[in-house]
């Protein structure tokens, strides 16, 4: 076995200072303390010529503007590709906001500039300075941490909650790396689901995944990363019966305990270790975007939500304020928008980027149909473009839909999932050999 592929491994301390706006709730949830560090970790992934990086960084979302001059920043002063590429956000809502969503706060610059920015840079280089030969062995095992989370009610309206007959998946995957005197080197955890344990507390961290990560870190004895998958539509199975606490800390830190029971488990199990061939594909994938609802319907719509300026009321607001001028200032509709896709393969296993919180449908039915073996598919990785929702679930409504529905002035159609499962199977086709 030749000593070809080659990988450094970088981390940073990322952590905000105390005061910060905690992402994903509300603009009024403010940081009192720190539990537990956020984290940059950095995989630096190289065979001959070729490179490529994936970044997950314990961060709730980046927004796609502030992503791409990352990527931009990283391509300049590291010399790696943007279009190769992936910056990651495990999705923990108990981080700083990169979001750059109306109604959920400011975006938090003062922590980009200051912290991130320099730390990512600085975790970058480390990474391409400390490169060495490894193997990979990719695990996979069954893990019920997660929970799709649209609960139905009598009333027949969705609620955040716990569906136990709606779709999630079950299977969690680590990826581990070893040197050629099998000492290990560096493990990934993959598995889909919101980073919501805690709940509205007021604590920094990188919620039930941090325990994880840290437990296997710890046992293994090799640096360990989280990415999250397509976790639109799932939440922790917490013992309340809900995907979120009331704001306890101490939930996260229970059902993070459960997950590193998984990761483990599944860790240990016996699998082949290789030296993977390297390759990414970067395309794109477009979406069909339908016509904007009638001015007459948007002025109706509006008025629900007149003084609205927080939360999903005040998305809406500013949504139909934004539809109703654009019939009075020549707006043309669009037929689609295209969005950039980075798949990264690594032997038998391709990683694929999103800026996107997937339904988890529709990464089980791109996993089901692609030839190779194993198929990641990433969440809010490279942009946060917000939800991207199932045509069977469009017709129930609930956050995720209205969210999905009001992205853009025109929705996209409804069977926009097809689109997106057929288009990113014909950039994976692209890889299969």
């Amino acid at each position: 076995m030749k000593p070809d592929f080659l990988l450094g491994i970088g981390k940073s301390i990322i952590t905000p200072k105390v005061g910060c706006n905690l992402a994903g709730y509300r603009p009024d949830v403010i940081s009192t303390a720190v539990n537990d560090n956020l984290t940059a970790t950095v995989f630096y992934f190289k065979e001959g010529d070729a490179d490529a990086l994936l970044v997950s960084v314990t961060i709730c979302t980046i927004s796609t503007d502030v992503s791409n001059m990352l990527l931009d920043l990283i391509e300049r002063e590291c010399g790696i590709e943007k279009s190769r590429c992936i910056l990651h956000a495990t999705h923990t809502h108990s981080g700083p906001n990169l979001m750059d969503y109306y109604g959920w706060g400011e975006l938090d610059n003062e922590y980009l500039e200051n912290i991130l920015i320099p730390r990512l840079i600085s975790a970058v280089n480390e990474a391409k300075s400390n490169t060495r030969a490894v193997k990979m062995a990719v695990k996979t095992g069954e893990s019920l941490v997660g929970i799709n989370r649209r609960q139905l009610t009598v009333e027949n309206e969705i609620m955040l909650g716990q569906n136990p007959w709606g779709v999630f998946n079950p299977q969690m995957t680590v990826i581990a790396f070893e040197d050629f005197d099998g000492t290990p080197v560096a493990n990934i955890v993959h598995y889909g689901a919101h980073g919501t344990a805690a709940g509205t507390n007021t604590e920094i961290s990188r919620d039930w995944s941090g325990v994880m990560t840290d437990v296997l870190e710890e046992e293994s004895g090799a640096i360990t990363a989280f990415i999250n998958g397509a976790e639109g539509d799932v939440g922790p199975r917490l013992t309340n019966g809900k995907t979120k606490s009331l704001g306890d800390i101490k939930a996260a830190m229970r059902h993070g305990a459960w997950a590193a029971q998984d990761a483990v488990r599944i860790y240990n199990e016996k699998a082949a270790f290789t030296a993977p061939n390297l390759n990414v594909y970067y395309g794109k994938v477009s979406i069909p975007l339908d016509k904007r609802i009638p001015l007459d319907t948007a002025k109706e719509e509006h008025k629900k939500y007149i003084g609205h300026t927080s939360n999903l009321h005040g998305r809406l607001e500013q949504y139909y304020s934004s539809l109703i001028k654009s019939y009075d200032n020549g707006y043309e509709e669009l037929p689609c928008y295209e969005i950039p896709q980075t798949i990264i393969k690594l032997g038998d296993l391709a990683i694929v980027a999103t800026p996107y919180e997937l339904f988890s449908e529709i990464a089980l039915r791109i996993e089901k149909e692609c030839k190779i073996p194993n198929v990641l598919i990433l969440s809010n990785s490279n942009g946060s473009e917000g939800y991207f929702a199932t045509e069977s679930e469009i017709c129930r409504g609930g956050y995720e839909i209205n969210m999905f529905l009001t992205k853009m002035l025109q929705p996209p159609v409804k069977n926009a999932d097809w689109h997106f499962i057929t288009q990113t199977l014909k950039n994976l086709e692209k890889l299969e050999k």
